[in-house]
């Protein structure tokens, strides 16, 4: 057997555990006290646990005598007694993660460094929270038109979730559960649907290719736009700014506080419908669209983009903005491509990509826990989560019976909303709550709640 760690090495002190005790012994010889050096240390052996022995070093222990070979026949009768690795070379200690077989020309700490990073990137994969195996709430959905490139829900502000169903739209009260119906449109479908960043107005893209906003809390409409030259596809908000897309490929830039409202009209960039849009913190546009590009625009105001992606192979409906890192955009492509797709828009360079095996129709992120979920279509209906930025798939959400439509996220970005073909609404509680509101509802937002109402015309 190896012999045991010697006494009082300097690399075993460290190992031990309550094994040095410093001797205070006062003792009295006939009224002549004896003086005690306080440095004087006692010690005892490094104990090892059982845990670290493998089976056969413990048979060593138990028996207490070397069962080492000692001539070639009880080296043969050991290897075929217990295996091609007898006893003659094991050691009574063995670690139980050992490092990697140096290699000819390579440091020491090289080795050590790269045992340990394995470990360490295994331990940050796991998730330290429950994940919802069903969802908290399911609501009925009646109506809802199962068109891949609509936009039917959109969570405020004001935790009101807003749901299109087919000419209408109707208001849930997420904190109160009350419901309550805001317009019917005369004819044709409602095909998108989005919040102002304070929560108090709305803007509603019809099949037609009109655009409207409401006041929900004086539930009356403030303002129709015309000039698009089919059914709106996609709609965003910057402040005062609201751009709308539609099937006639063109990007309308609106400003609502102005009586003369088209700023801009953004034409020959995308050649198909505008089917998904969003707006950074800073003002930054990602328009995705059926030609199966994603443009990204500087300024409200850039006429050209400062970046054409190309990279996916079908319409691009799903873009978020990641509300912790600045310039980093997320997109997800339709049937024909299945891929989401995380960029650098600063210098349009894909960082990072994942086949998702199915349609992506809608993506949120999860800023305390640094991940996505995307919503799909044929053939499992799922949530997907995905951590940031490896792409490595954590977990699928399954329970809708129809392919999903579209998400919609909770103001502390909490809760995710699911609409599906299926006709219902699903809320899930899959990220971890932040104390403030997610930065897809504070960026660019004004500073009064009620500015915005003082200002549209």
């Amino acid at each position: 057997a190896s012999p045991s760690p010697s006494r009082g090495a300097p690399g075993r002190k460290a190992a031990m555990v309550d094994a040095s005790v410093t001797a205070r012994f006062p003792v009295e010889d006939s009224g002549a006290s004896r003086h005690v050096d306080d440095d004087v240390c006692m010690s005892d052996r490094l104990v090892p646990s059982r845990g670290t022995c493998l089976e056969m070093n413990q048979m060593k222990l138990e028996n207490d005598q070397n069962l080492a070979p000692r001539n070639e026949y009880q080296e043969v009768l050991s290897q075929n007694v217990l295996g091609k690795e007898s006893l003659a070379n094991t050691k009574v200690l063995s670690y139980r993660h050992k490092p990697p077989r140096q290699e000819q020309g390579r440091e020491d700490y090289k080795v050590l460094f790269s045992a340990n990073r394995e470990t360490g990137a295994r331990a940050r994969s796991v998730v330290n929270r429950v994940l919802p195996q069903s969802p908290m709430k399911v609501l009925d959905a009646p109506g809802i038109v199962d068109d891949f490139y609509y936009h039917t829900i959109d969570w405020s502000m004001n935790n009101v979730v807003a749901v299109a169903l087919s000419g209408m739209v109707f208001l849930f009260d997420a904190q109160s559960g009350q419901t309550e119906k805001l317009l019917d449109l005369n004819a044709g479908h409602v095909s998108a649907v989005r919040w102002s960043q304070e929560g108090a107005h709305i803007a509603v893209g019809t099949s037609s290719g009109e655009v409207q906003i409401w006041d929900v809390c004086a539930q009356r409409k403030m303002r129709t736009f015309n000039g698009h030259g089919g059914r709106i596809g996609s709609l965003a908000w910057h402040g005062k700014v609201l751009s709308s897309g539609a099937a006639d490929a063109e990007i309308h830039q609106h400003d609502v506080s102005m009586q003369d409202h088209l700023m801009l009209r953004r034409t020959d960039v995308h050649l198909d419908l505008v089917c998904g849009m969003d707006y950074s913190a800073d003002g930054v546009l990602a328009s995705g669209g059926n030609d199966n590009t994603v443009c990204i625009w500087n300024t409200p105001t850039a006429a050209t983009p400062i970046h054409t992606l190309t990279e996916h192979s079908a319409a691009v409906k799903a873009v978020r903005w990641c509300p912790w890192q600045r310039r980093v955009l997320a997109t997800g492509g339709g049937s024909a491509d299945r891929k989401i797709c995380i960029w650098n828009a600063s210098s349009g360079r894909m960082m990072m990509s994942a086949d998702t095996e199915s349609q992506v129709t809608g993506i949120v992120w999860g800023a305390q826990d640094k991940e996505l979920l995307t919503s799909h279509g044929f053939s499992r209906n799922q949530l997907s989560l995905w951590k940031y930025p490896s792409l490595e798939k954590v977990a699928d959400f399954e329970g809708h019976r129809g392919r999903l439509l579209g998400l919609a996220q909770s103001p502390n970005c909490s809760l995710v909303c699911s609409s599906s073909a299926d006709e219902t609404l699903r809320f899930w509680q899959v990220f971890t709550p932040l104390s403030s509101t997610c930065g897809r509802h504070t960026a660019g937002s004004v500073s009064a709640p009620q500015s915005i109402l003082r200002t549209i015309r």
